[in-house]
């Protein structure tokens, strides 16, 4: 293991040397926030136009002034006018029209706690959740309009809800209260597995490199001196964790250019989400999907001569870490579906399949979680001792590329 050690502190001395390396490992999250910073600037003013709404209010019920008070009080930059146009009417106008909105106030609607709001098409997909501000005023006005009996009181309790209308819309006869914003929800699960995903990425593209950085030792014959005075075990061990440590100094630096230009662009408070327990494990999958494929790049990149002429095998060795791009679709649409479970069960896609469900599920299926850990754990020891067996054979093999039957041949022996 002192060896080990010795070649992986080697190649991490060696990587940081390089310019190329360096400039690629600032240069990247530079790019990724100037991409950020010019899609603010292009949509820079989408937020303040989407606020910029028309609405036309039908007053039956005589709350105007306290409606357009609140208006005037609030950011949300709305213009309110009177009207009597009729709901057919309304439905008519807004095809029109762009940022428009009809709300229809009337005893009737109140009494079943809907009403009416048309809307042109381009309006802002909050904007019926931002009308809860003028909840205030139409409940006081039921308060005082109704008696404490039991049927009205059971009217207030209920509450007032905006039911937005489209042109296809005839009538709604339930309406459901709006559940709970799930938002804090969201971001407890999305934050970890966001985490856990750069430094998914950032390890299994360093993790490449270990490819091209045998195949390089290889064809310069500098590896006969190297074995000299280790074993190739030993040799294979220290560039895994050579690389390693280099995915994590990309992923670091990564993370310290990205963390505080999410925080300053939307306000979110990421380090109370990231420090959790599920990060750990977000993070132990990313670990282990590194040590799978790092095995094999390194194992296959020792049976190569000149990366320039290596063959479709090794070609498509290159694109297992892809394979969970697959599965993207069917996960999203049914991370708890017959697809996304093959794929947690599947050794090349479990990691990223699984990090991927994770992040959907809002119940984790603890039993799938277990099998899949367990699965991707023995495949990574399996592929571990059979890359040692591969990289102990071609890394003293010159003069061409190993074929898929030498390389079977090696596995056997």
């Amino acid at each position: 293991m002192r060896n080990s050690m010795k070649v992986a502190k080697w190649e991490v001395k060696r990587n940081m040397k390089n310019k190329s390396f360096i400039i690629g490992l600032f240069l990247t999250p530079l790019i990724i926030i100037g991409f950020g910073f010019f899609g603010s600037w292009i949509g820079g003013d989408s937020e303040d136009e989407s606020n910029e709404m028309t609405i036309f209010i039908d007053d039956q019920i005589g709350i105007m002034e306290e409606l357009e008070s609140l208006v005037h009080n609030s950011e949300l930059g709305w213009e309110l006018h009177a009207t009597d146009v009729s709901e057919e009417d309304a439905m008519t106008e807004i095809e029109d029209t762009e940022a428009t909105a009809y709300i229809y106030l009337n005893d009737a609607s109140l009494l079943e706690g809907i009403v009416p709001v048309y809307t042109s098409e381009d309006t802002d997909a909050f904007f019926t959740n931002q009308l809860a501000v003028f909840q205030g005023p139409i409940l006081a006005y039921q308060m005082n309009q109704l008696g404490l009996t039991e049927e009205q009181s059971a009217v207030i309790s209920r509450g007032v809800y905006f039911a937005e209308m489209g042109a296809e819309t005839e009538a709604i006869e339930e309406a459901a209260a709006p559940e709970e914003a799930s938002e804090d929800d969201f971001l407890a699960r999305m934050i970890p597995a966001a985490f856990g995903g750069i430094i998914f990425i950032s390890i299994v593209f360093t993790g490449m490199a270990i490819f091209q950085s045998a195949s390089q030792e290889k064809k310069d014959k500098i590896a006969e001196i190297i074995l000299s005075s280790l074993t190739p075990g030993e040799l294979m061990q220290g560039k895994i964790i050579g690389y390693f440590i280099l995915g994590l100094i990309q992923a670091a630096v990564l993370l310290v250019f990205l963390i505080p230009f999410i925080m300053i662009q939307t306000d979110i408070p990421i380090f109370e989400y990231l420090f959790v327990p599920e990060t750990l494990l977000f993070v132990f999958i990313a670990v282990l999907n590194y040590l799978m494929f790092a095995a094999i790049f390194v194992g296959i990149g020792a049976t190569i001569e000149d990366v320039t002429t290596s063959g479709n095998f090794q070609g498509i060795v290159m694109m297992l870490p892809f394979l969970p791009f697959l599965f993207i679709g069917p996960v999203i649409g049914d991370p708890s579906g017959l697809w996304a479970q093959i794929g947690t069960y599947v050794p090349f896609t479990a990691p990223g399949v699984l990090l991927l469900r994770l992040t959907l599920l809002d119940v984790w299926p603890w039993m799938e979680i277990i099998l899949s850990l367990a699965i991707i754990i023995v495949s990574t020891l399996l592929f571990i001792k059979l890359a040692g067996k591969i990289f102990k054979v071609g890394i003293l093999m010159y003069g061409k590329n190993a074929t898929p039957g030498e390389i079977w041949k090696w596995l056997k022996a």
